[in-house]
C-alpha cells in the first residue's frame, strides 16, 4: 500500500514510517526536519521536507504525484504544541496550534482525496486532551481546544467523503514517550514508547476503516 505521514521525522511519525516499511508498504514521508528520515535505507520511502504552515500545498502533492499514482492511507501526525498561562497565549501561539493542529489536516486531506480510491483510509492523530469529558491541564488550553476542533472536522470529514466509500477516524492519544509530552510534562514518564504506540496506529490505519468510520477513538493508558 502506498502511506502518507506527516510529521513523519521524529517521536510516533518516525516510529510509523519504520513500521509500515518493515511491512512492505511505500511511505511518503513529510517533515520539516527530514535528517533521520534520509537515514533509512528503503527504496521504498520518499522523505519531503515541508513545513505545513505554508499557504501552497501545491509543491508537495505534485511531488506526490510523481512518487505515487494512488494513497491508500493518509495519516495526519503532525502536531504542534504550546504550553503557557491561558492569558499569556499570543497571536502566533494561536496561529500555529491552529494551523499546523487543524488547517493543515484539511490541506492534507483536500489535496489526498483525488488521489484516493474506494477503501482508503485517513486517520488524524488527536489527543486524549481534546477529547470531550477527559482531564485537562493548565497551560494546554489552545492545544486541547485544536485537538477538540480536530475532532469535529474529523466527525464532519467522514460525512462528506461517505459517499466515495473513504473512511476518517480520529485516534485521541494518551501519553507516549515523546519531545511534545516532554515539552508539556518536564520529567513525566509516559508508560508507552513511540514504537509501541506506532504498532497500534499502522495496524487501525490498514484495517480499522473496516468496522469504524467518523470515530473519535480515545487510546490511552494514563492521562498524562
Amino acid at each position: 500500500m502506498n502511506i502518507l505521514i506527516t510529521g513523519a521525522g521524529k517521536g510516533i511519525g518516525l516510529a510509523l514510517t519504520r513500521a509500515f516499511l518493515a511491512g512492505g508498504h511505500a511511505v511518503f514521508a513529510v517533515s520539516r526536519n527530514i535528517e533521520a528520515l534520509t537515514k533509512i535505507a528503503s527504496t521504498h520511502l520518499t522523505p519531503f521536507s515541508f513545513d505545513l504552515q505554508q499557504a501552497d500545498y501545491a509543491p508537495l502533492f505534485e511531488h506526490v504525484k510523481r512518487t505515487v499514482t494512488t494513497i491508500d492511507v493518509l495519516i495526519n501526525n503532525a502536531g504542534a504544541l504550546v504550553s503557557k498561562p491561558l492569558l499569556a497565549f499570543s497571536d502566533a501561539d494561536f496561529n500555529l496550534l491552529f494551523d499546523v493542529n487543524v488547517k493543515a489536516v484539511y490541506k492534507m486531506v483536500q489535496g489526498s482525496v483525488p488521489l484516493m480510491k474506494r477503501g482508503a483510509h485517513i486517520v488524524n492523530i488527536s489527543s486524549i486532551g481534546g477529547f470531550q469529558g477527559s482531564v485537562k491541564f493548565p497551560g494546554l488550553a489552545l492545544y486541547s481546544a485544536s485537538k477538540g476542533a480536530l475532532a469535529i472536522l474529523t466527525e464532519s470529514m467522514a460525512v462528506e467523503l461517505s459517499g466515495q466509500k473513504i473512511a476518517v477516524n480520529a485516534l485521541a492519544l494518551g501519553a507516549v514517550q515523546t519531545e511534545m509530552l516532554s515539552a508539556a510534562f518536564p520529567g513525566y514518564q509516559a508508560p508507552l514508547q513511540p514504537d509501541e504506540m506506532a504498532a497500534f496506529i499502522k495496524d487501525f490505519a490498514l484495517s480499522g476503516q473496516k468496522v469504524f468510520n467518523g470515530k473519535i477513538l480515545p487510546v490511552s493508558l494514563s492521562t498524562p
